[in-house]
This record gives structure tokens, sequence and C-alpha cells, in this order.
């Protein structure tokens, strides 16, 4: 079978108060015993996710939370942990206690996820000890559509799994090269090996990239940088694309015709995971910064830091250099951006492979809503190279952006 990567997987929230069945739901559709259950209220605290594949539909994440009702200091950031799982996820399944009418919380759930756009289904468990009828009429009036199951009696499983099949999203995410690309193309992809990469294997936009461009049908050629010119003399006719790593990207145009279309993979995950335009916009702020104004790098996920590791090292580096002010820069790793968020003038964001699309939107959104411009790695390293427009050679959205925002740069 193959692996998916859980960022490439839809997930499944399953939501509801303490002590309503939610772990035993994501057993039940497991079908197996993963998360604890217990009859004392709060058993699950931290969020615990399960990829497993959800047939015919294909592979899915489960997260199991805690309940919106939890009390105290402690409860109240295990709901704030809640709140954030919805805000990154595809789907919920929100569970309700069939002997119990519907609750402040539950109705504060419903309404905040319509708020955010997230399609769900309610799940009435525990039917075996009868159905509150008040209940029934108060989803009626709500107009929610609802499925009865029990946990305990593995009833009604099959029936909501197969409702859950025709809700969820059929796409997740949009393409990351298939769109700019026709069968029969030649595609050139330039991947140099450093200190950095992982031995024996290449890193995950890579390997995504390669794999869409074949399953498009296209004539794929992988070279590092050093060969690149070897490689296109070898050619008989000059690619239809090609696509660097951002930090070649500049030795790589010097060999790369005006009229080839170029690019890089951190762009194409920028566009792929989150949105092109926004983080090209993002790079008005990097012309507006003062002394003393502060940076956030922010790293989605943690990794062993080299000696001139790209986001410690190398960005700052980079910024300072070219905005020639002495800024603030902090680091950050991990799913949480820091609560003081708004005391940054910008963030510069990793390409978000580990993430879902909808986890990155949900950030890039976390920076509006606080006003602070976003740009990822990708389109930065690129800027600095002076790679920009070149590198946004093919997408008309992202040009038209630059030509919106380049004389404040210059």
């Amino acid at each position: 079978m193959q692996k998916v990567a859980k960022s490439d997987r839809t997930h499944i929230a399953i939501v509801g108060r303490r002590n309503v069945g939610k772990s035993s739901l994501v057993n039940a559709l497991l079908g197996q015993e993963l998360s604890i259950v217990s009859d004392v209220p709060g058993t699950t605290t931290d969020p615990v996710k399960k990829a497993f594949e959800l047939l015919p539909y294909g592979p899915v994440v489960l997260v199991d939370t805690a309940g919106i009702d939890d009390e105290g200091e402690l409860g109240q950031k295990r709901i704030s942990k809640t709140i954030k799982i919805l805000s990154q996820s595809d789907f919920a399944l929100v569970v309700l206690d069939a002997r119990e009418r519907l609750q402040s919380k539950e109705l504060e759930l419903l309404a905040y996820l319509d708020k955010i756009s997230v399609n769900y289904i309610v799940a009435i468990n525990k039917i075996e000890f009868g159905v509150n009828p008040r209940l029934l009429e108060e989803l009626k009036e709500l107009r929610i559509t609802h499925f009865e199951v029990s946990c305990k009696e593995k009833v009604g499983i099959d029936e909501l799994k197969r409702k859950m099949i025709r809700m969820l999203p059929a796409e997740i995410e949009p393409p990351l090269i298939s769109d700019i690309i026709s069968q029969g193309d030649v595609v050139v992809m330039v991947v140099p090996i450093d200190l950095g990469a992982p031995k024996g294997r290449l890193i995950l936009p890579q390997i995504q990239t390669i794999r869409e461009a074949l399953d498009e049908d296209t004539i794929v050629v992988v070279c590092k940088d050093k060969e690149l010119k070897a490689t296109l003399d070898n050619l008989k006719s000059y690619p239809d694309l090609v696509v660097t790593d951002s930090q070649a990207i500049m030795r790589v145009a010097e060999d790369v015709p005006e009229k080839v279309k170029l690019t890089t993979f951190s762009i194409l995950m920028a566009r792929h995971k989150g949105d092109l335009p926004t983080f090209i916009r993002g790079l008005k702020r990097v012309g507006e910064l003062e002394n003393g104004d502060k940076v956030l790098i922010a790293e989605a996920c943690t990794h062993h830091a080299q000696a001139d590791d790209i986001g410690t090292v190398k960005i700052p580096r980079w910024l300072k250099n070219h905005t020639k002010k002495d800024l603030q820069i902090d680091v950050v790793h991990g799913a949480d951006y820091p609560e003081n968020l708004s005391d940054y003038k910008l963030i510069v964001h990793c390409g978000g492979c580990m993430l879902t699309r909808r986890t990155m939107l949900a950030r890039m959104n976390e920076a509006k809503l606080m006003d602070v411009p976003i740009v990822n790695y990708g389109v930065l390293i690129s800027y600095f190279h002076g790679a920009i427009p070149r590198a946004l050679q093919p997408f008309d959205d992202a040009i038209a952006e630059w030509e919106k925002i380049k004389t404040c740069l210059s």
C-alpha cells in the first residue's frame, strides 16, 4: 500500500463535550482500540491523530480531541488546542450524547464550524440508552442532519462512514505543477545535493513535484545544478520548464534562456499549500522595515539545524544585509505562533511541506487578523537573489501582484 504523508491526507476532527463518546467513535471508525475510553470525563487531553484508509474515499487522519466543556485553567488550554485543530481540519464529526439536550457549548461549536466553513456531520452516540426527543426536535429546528450510532453495540457506524465519504472534499490541495505542464513536455528538475539534504533521499517537495510531473506523462530530467548546462546541451530542444532549489536559482538562471519558464520548488509549494499572491505582497513589508522592528521566522516542524541553517542563520543574515537595518529576529518551531504575534512587522514562513493546506491557510489568516504581512522562504530567497520576477514566470496571478508592489521595493 502506498504511504501517504499526513500533510496530504484529509483531516477529520472528532469534537464534542467530555464523555459523549468521541474516543469510542474513533475506535469504532478505525475498527481498533486506539484511543483510551473511560467513563471519567476528560480522559482525552491532548489531540490524538491516527492515519488510516477510509475506503473507498482514501487516506485520512482522524483527530480525537479534548472536550469543549473542559474546566479550569488547564481545561481552557485544552479547549484552545481543540479550536485550533478545528481551524486546521477539512471536516468534523460532532458527537452528541443521545440522552441529553443540546448544551450551550455545543451550540457555540456548531456556530463556529459554520463561521470557519468547515463541513460537519452530527453523530448522536449512546442510542442504546434511548434518544432524547427534545434533542431531535432541537436538531430539526436547526435544520441539522444527524446520524444515530451506538459505538458500544457497533450500530450505525457503516452508515455514518458512507455519509462521511459523500461529504468529504473531493480535492484538498491545488496541484503543484500539473496545471502548468502538458503531456509530452520536457521538464528539467535541478536538485542540488548539499549537507542539508537527507542522506539517500530527496526532500519531500522534490519527490512530490517529480511524481506529479510523471503523472502528467511529461518527460522529467533530473540533474544537479553543476550538471545543468551539460544537460541542456544534450537535449535536442529547450525544455518547457525548469524547476530548481531557491538557493540555486541565480546559478541556474545563468544557464536557462529567458524564453524558458523557470521557477523553484519552494514557489510551487507556496501556491500548493498557501496563497502565492499573498506571499508576493508580503515582500512589500521587507522594503518598509525600520531599525528595531521585530521579524518572526516560523518553522512549522522541527529538524536538526545544520551549521548554516536556512531558517536560523541564512535568512536572518540576508534580511539584515538587504535592509541594512538593526532588526530583532525571532525563530519559532512548531504548530503555534507566539501569543504576541501582533508585535511583529513581518512573518517569514517555511514552505509548509509538512502542513495541510488548510493548516497553512489558517496560519496565514491568523497573520492577516493580526495585520502582519507574511512571506514564505522560497519567495523571499528568490527576491534576495534577484530572481523575482523571473521565478514567477509560470504564474500570471503572482506576476500581476508583483507589478503592483515592485515600485515600493525599488
